[in-house]
């Protein structure tokens, strides 16, 4: 089957097994949401940035809606007219609940999201907030529609989905107009689209996607295990903890050879998260500050630009950059080094130049890596798009653990499966 493109209004629904999602060309920068804990820069948005989102077709009929891809956040929310108190114009129509579509409070999604907490007995409906680093915030309330989806033999199945209903945005999720109708939560939680499909027995609990380094391609999302590789796959185990989120601990962290400051706080170990919902990548302050440090000296011949507002720390050189292929080879590149595995060499996960450098609008060069202080993150890595891309990163929730791999994300592993496609969509503000 012919690759079809997301934007073009035909039928390009979520995939199961051997379907996966593909990119559109763009030539964006940036990378996606943060849904769970929405961030922000500290610089204001000079810059471009481009969210990562697929296309879903939900109810009956089934309708199309474009939902950032999120593996922060749980659960998976559309613009709703229930009725809608405040929202923002998106690519389509709001979502309309039939009085059956809506979740009641004894329905046991209901349970799993609110626990005992806010439990009414005389309610219609069960309620959900969410709220977000930047103090944005989405409210609503669960309902129960179809979602189409598509195998990998091509047949068409309707599977029963639980998500929220958001009739009362508030903050930077009221920005209009904006290029996605919601979220597509795949964290690890129980409401997540990942574990849903699982329980019905659709999927193995897995999904990953490939976010493509090459700007005239955006990569690939797949749920279920057929397209992760037998081999090549670097692993490691997942955290339990109480937030819903794919994060491990980190050993080590070095600029090249150089090892960078990575403080143990009162004996807890760095916490490194993976979220595809998070544009850039976060540093502890200590981290980020020896970052900065080895930056400037081993770049003599850039000089600090506080002009530039596009991110918090840019770098005016003296040549002429139009791209970061023109700088990548004076900067080395960021290993974060976990530990060893029984018997294998070190798990290593690499962040070259390209994939933590910005090109600005005035010719400077940028950190991609921010000050993880800024969002809260005082001792927590955060692994955003910007540090995903040119990685096929699958997120297995059966066996609990993380993997990745090099790769160029421009076709999957499998060549019979049906093609799906993820795209970017620019904003003017950073997140």
């Amino acid at each position: 089957m012919a690759a079809t493109p997301l934007l073009s209004g035909e039928d390009t629904t979520t995939p199961l097994h051997g379907v996966v999602v593909i990119a559109l060309p763009d030539h964006a920068d940036g990378g996606g949401r943060d849904a769970s804990r929405r961030s922000e820069a500290p610089a204001p948005a000079a810059l471009g940035r481009a969210q990562y989102y697929t296309s879903v077709n939900i109810g009956n009929p089934a309708r199309p809606y474009f939902l950032d891809i999120d593996t922060g956040s749980a659960l998976t929310w559309i613009q709703c007219d229930a009725p809608c108190t405040n929202c923002t114009k998106g690519p389509h129509p709001l979502y309309k609940p039939a009085k059956e579509n809506i979740v009641p409070p004894k329905d046991s999604h209901c349970q799993e999201l609110q626990g005992n907490q806010n439990y009414c007995d005389t309610c219609k409906q069960c309620d959900y907030e969410i709220a977000y680093a930047d103090r944005s915030s989405s409210a609503g309330v669960l309902a129960r529609d179809n979602m189409r989806l598509i195998t990998a033999d091509g047949e068409r199945e309707n599977m029963d989905f639980v998500f929220g209903c958001a009739h009362d945005q508030q903050g930077k999720l009221l920005d209009s107009p904006a290029s996605t109708d919601g979220i597509l939560g795949l964290s690890n939680g129980a409401m997540s689209l990942p574990t849903q499909l699982a329980k019905q027995g659709i999927i193995s609990n897995v999904f990953g996607h490939c976010i493509a380094t090459d700007p005239s391609s955006s990569g690939y999302m797949f749920l279920g295990d057929d397209y992760v590789p037998r081999w090549g796959m670097t692993w490691v185990p997942v955290r339990n903890g109480p937030e819903d989120v794919y994060s491990t601990i980190v050993q080590k962290v070095n600029y090249g050879g150089q090892e960078l400051n990575v403080r143990e706080q009162a004996g807890k170990l760095t916490q490194v998260i993976f979220d595809s919902g998070s544009s850039y990548t976060y540093f502890p302050h200590e981290i980020y500050t020896s970052l900065i440090a080895s930056l400037e000296a081993v770049s003599p011949g850039f000089v600090h630009d506080k002009s530039d507002q596009t991110l918090p720390f840019c770098m005016k050189p003296n040549f002429p950059v139009r791209s970061v292929d023109d700088v990548k080879q004076l900067f080395k590149p960021l290993l974060l080094h976990f530990s060893k595995a029984w018997l294998v060499i070190p798990r290593t996960f690499a962040i070259s130049p390209e994939n933590y450098l910005i090109i600005s609008d005035k010719g400077n060069v940028c950190l991609g890596v921010l000050d993880g202080t800024e969002i809260g993150h005082s001792s927590t890595i955060v692994i955003g798009d910007v540090s995903l891309r040119g990685k096929l990163v699958a997120y297995d929730n059966d066996e609990n653990q993380i993997g990745w791999a090099q790769s160029d994300c421009s076709r999957p592993q499998k060549a019979s499966m049906v093609p799906f496609f993820l795209s970017r969509a620019l904003r003017s503000q950073l997140l």
